[in-house]
């Protein structure tokens, strides 16, 4: 039988090794760094990422987040390369190639062909006396790593400090290309990524179907349009059809006495309510709601109710 203690300090142990090697990655974000990052930028073709073996995975996950996030990638498995894959290499492309050691044989049709057709290669490796690193156009350089293995074999720590730079770099194009969510959104129409991305004006209910009362309507009126509209909650609009207040079920619970319904909408009232515009995002509105604890929110243009969402409707869309 497995001894939980023992499981627990050994994760404990992995983990203490492998925050350590990703400290270390603090004199890694250099000059040089910077070099490779602006190269990216200005590379008008593609970034081509390759890799072998526990590298190869990881340059799997670097590409696809360049990708998402603005910057055109694609991965190419280093041995496929030898094999015909290379031709996918454009003269405009960029190369990035990940090796701990730097001297994975695997590499080194990648690395002739980039000098051959004058292709700008980017290393990134452990090893400053390596192969990879002195062929490369730009090498960034990690401090050789303990990795978590006990045995310091198998690829632990490294892989986890080639996936931090490859984020890093990943993060700066996004922040330098001035990356909106929008585009972000373009991107991934699908899974929870995509409907947290989606507008409140895809999704709001419309015209309608808002609970809606006037400034001195009576409360037994309003009462009945909060209670047919089913959202909890109705908006006070002015003269002006301008939303100036909100009635929660809260509030009725803590105003309702015997003279309650012949008092006018503006008596009861919360003043000022929170109001949301169209185009925000359903991970924005969200979070909103849990922070200001409210269950529903209007949206307006220029201060007029022209949809309303509930909670439901988000965490439906999200789940």
């Amino acid at each position: 039988m497995t001894n939980n203690k023992n499981i627990i300090d050994s994760a404990n142990r992995t983990l203490t090794r492998e925050l350590s090697s990703i400290k270390n990655l603090k004199s890694t974000f250099n000059n040089n760094f910077c070099k490779a990052v602006n190269l990216i930028y200005n590379t008008k073709g593609k970034v081509v990422v390759t890799g072998v073996g526990k590298s190869a995975h990881i340059g799997n996950k670097i590409s696809a987040t360049l990708t998402s996030t603005g910057t055109p990638s694609y991965f190419i498995h280093a041995t496929e390369a030898s094999h015909g894959d290379l031709g996918s290499i454009k003269k405009d492309d960029c190369v990035i190639a990940i090796s701990n050691s730097g001297e994975t044989s695997e590499l080194n049709n990648i690395i002739q062909f980039t000098k051959r057709f004058n292709i700008k290669l980017i290393g990134i490796t452990s090893n400053s006396k390596s192969t990879l690193h002195k062929n490369s156009t730009l090498s960034i350089l990690f401090k050789k790593p303990i990795e978590a293995c006990p045995l310091n074999l198998a690829p632990t720590s490294s892989t986890s400090m080639s996936m931090i730079i490859g984020d890093c770099i990943a993060i700066a194009l996004l922040e330098i290309r001035g990356f909106k969510s929008k585009e972000f959104k373009s991107l991934h129409p699908g899974g929870n990524l995509g409907k947290d991305l989606k507008n409140l004006n895809d999704i709001m209910h419309l015209k309608k179907e808002i609970p809606l009362a006037k400034l001195d309507e009576k409360m037994s009126k309003a009462i009945l349009t909060m209670t047919k509209k089913s959202f909890g909650c109705i908006g006070v609009i002015n003269n002006k059809k301008q939303l100036v207040g909100i009635i929660t079920d809260g509030d009725l619970r803590r105003k309702l006495n015997s003279k309650f319904f012949e008092k006018k909408a503006r008596e009861i009232m919360t003043a000022n309510p929170t109001l949301v515009n169209k185009e925000m995002l359903v991970g924005e509105a969200i979070n909103l709601m849990n922070t200001k604890k409210i269950t529903s929110l209007f949206v307006c243009d220029k201060k007029k109710p022209i949809g309303i969402v509930h909670i439901h409707d988000l965490l439906r869309l999200t789940s």
